[in-house]
């Protein structure tokens, strides 16, 4: 005992000599000094911009006048909320019921009807306007034909490229929002409430009309306000159908700003009331789903039993395969025929069938192959660069190391409120001119990608980090070790699962990201989100749905990955938190 007291002295002695200078601090210095440089400075460059004068840099409001001083550009503003609001609504009534039906009766087909609208959720927004448009698409679409066919008439009655095709498609893609919040606050519903109006006489319609859905309905709004958002910074499906169509909105007219000439200081005008209303509604949303005067959403709910439906069970199946029919079935079955066909207005004759257009895209298309692998290794870097710099903040953060925690904290989720295509406009006022110059390059791609999905990664992060219980890593500075040697050897291990997690789930709409890339790729760092935009508007849809499926094939893989590490539902259930 007496020539060990001595070394336990030693040892306990150590951490109180590493308080006075910690090497980690270094570290954490590092991760504060990225963060700034990822999200403050492209949005204090973006507000700046709007105030410059094209050449002489001096302030301005001329940029605001341009921006809004013709009724095209402001017709463009209302456009977009008006596609927003009826795109959420239209994406409610897909929703709500199948969120019911799968949470709370005894629907048949409730696991596959989870299954596709995953299958949904992972379907890229402009994939399933190219589908569409081979479906609906004036005269040539095949829900057309098939209706001249049946009817005899010489038209269809179906326009894609309108605003109510629009909104449909829009709604199809990102209902999955309003499905994930409903369902989880429905879970947490008990039946005793729903027993107690069924001994006062309600039947199983009013009892979901009157007590279950108002008992969701802040989730549901929730839902809907993140729809409404989706809506309005979405490029792809606006791209593909509304500029057909001869109609602007918001994110389509930015991106005409930046055509020959760049207009970037106009651009980053007209952006700022798109990103006020994101602003705006992502607090209203979270108000309201914060709410707390809702009982049965907020305490251990009690027992749970599912609502017998009788025959109406097979009705609400029905409905789910209606809407899995829209978004899922007719999509892809029609992306593949066309993908496989010579000509895609042939239909599925053996002599139209062809596997040139993967062989043309997979080894003879110039850039088509060098796309797919830059849209994996730029989301592999940005997923890694995410994942591990959110581990590093929500560790400071929830580990309490700086006092002023709480504005890493709002920088790390300030990208969800900021649209894609406003975020790709602050990176290129802040690092495309001198003397960074990355414009066109793989970094600021890099970086984009990084900074728009860093509040996935800190979401994960910051929960798991929470569930730690702190001792451990006392323990490793009581044995000498800093804090990095416990972050390291203690945190990071346990935590492998949500990390595994939350890079699946920032790697994998990386692939597909389209509002970023569109304005900052050059000609060597095109990614295959860029390229299926390039070939929609040749119209050259056979190779256009043949490089759509490669990118979604070679998804899958991941998927089961995470489904197995994760569970089944993995991006439902952890976009659900």
């Amino acid at each position: 005992m007496a020539v060990a007291a001595p070394a336990i002295d030693t040892v306990l002695a150590r951490p109180q000599r590493a308080s006075t200078f910690d090497a980690t601090w270094l570290l954490w210095i590092a991760i504060i000094l990225v963060l700034l440089f990822l999200v403050v400075s492209p949005f204090v460059y973006l507000v700046l911009t709007s105030f410059q004068a094209e050449r002489t840099g001096e302030f301005t409001f001329a940029n605001y006048a341009t921006a809004y001083g013709r009724a095209r550009y402001v017709d463009a503003l209302f456009n977009s909320l008006k596609l927003g609001a009826v795109s959420a609504a239209l994406a409610g009534v897909f929703a709500v019921p199948l969120a019911w039906a799968v949470a709370r009766t005894n629907m048949p087909g409730r696991g596959l009807t989870r299954m596709l609208v995953l299958a949904t959720f992972i379907t890229p927004p402009y994939t399933g306007a190219v589908a569409w448009i081979l479906l609906a698409g004036p005269n040539a679409g095949w829900l057309n034909r098939f209706y001249m066919l049946v009817t005899g008439a010489e038209a269809g009655p179906l326009n894609i490229y309108s605003f109510t095709g629009l909104a449909v498609v829009i709604a199809l893609y990102s209902f999955p929002y309003i499905f994930i919040f409903t369902t989880a606050a429905l879970e947490l519903v008990s039946s005793e409430m729903e027993d107690a109006a069924n001994i006062l006489g309600a039947g199983s319609w009013r009892t979901m009309r009157r007590v279950t859905l108002p008992l969701a309905l802040p989730a549901i709004l929730g839902g809907l306000i993140i729809c409404f958002l989706e809506a309005i910074a979405l490029f792809g499906s606006p791209a593909m159908i509304a500029i057909p169509a001869r109609f602007n909105v918001v994110t389509t007219q930015l991106y005409q700003f930046f055509g020959n000439p760049v207009r970037v200081e106009v651009a980053a005008a007209y952006a700022m009331p798109l990103l006020g209303v994101t602003v705006l509604l992502v607090l209203v949303q979270r108000l309201i789903t914060r709410r707390k005067g809702f009982v049965s959403l907020t305490g251990k709910g009690g027992e749970r039993r599912p609502i017998l439906l009788g025959r109406w069970r097979w009705v609400m199946f029905g409905y789910a395969m209606f809407v899995a029919s829209l978004a899922v079935f007719l999509p892809y079955i029609f992306l593949i025929q066309s993908a496989f066909a010579k000509a895609w207005g042939r239909g599925f004759l053996l002599d139209n069938i062809t596997i040139a257009n993967f062989r043309f895209i997979l080894f003879e298309h110039s850039t088509a192959a060098q796309s797919v692998i830059n849209s994996f290794l730029y989301a592999g870097v940005s997923a890694t660069v995410a994942v591990f710099l959110t581990l590093g903040v929500a560790y400071i953060v929830v580990r309490r190391l700086v006092p002023f925690g709480g504005g890493l904290a709002f920088l790390c989720v300030a990208p969800f409120v900021i649209p894609g295509v406003v975020l790709a406009i602050g990176f290129y006022a802040a690092y495309a001119p001198p003397p960074l110059a990355l414009y066109g390059t793989a970094l600021i791609l890099i970086l984009a990608f990084t900074t728009r999905f860093l509040p996935v990664g800190y979401v994960n992060a910051s929960a798991a980090i929470n569930s730690l219980n702190p001792e451990m890593e006392e323990a490793v500075r009581v044995l000498g070790g800093s804090r990095l040697t416990a972050l390291r050897r203690v945190v990071a291990p346990l935590l492998k699962r949500n990390l595994l997690g939350a890079w699946l789930l920032i790697f994998i709409p990386a692939t597909r990201e389209l509002s970023a890339a569109i304005f900052l790729y050059g000609p060597n760092t095109k990614v295959a989100s860029v390229m299926i935009f390039d070939m929609s508007e040749e119209g050259n849809f056979e190779r256009l749905a043949a490089l759509a499926l490669v990118l979604q094939v070679l998804t899958l893989p991941l998927l089961w990955l995470g489904q197995k590490a994760l569970g089944r539902d993995f991006m439902l259930r952890r976009n659900a938190t």
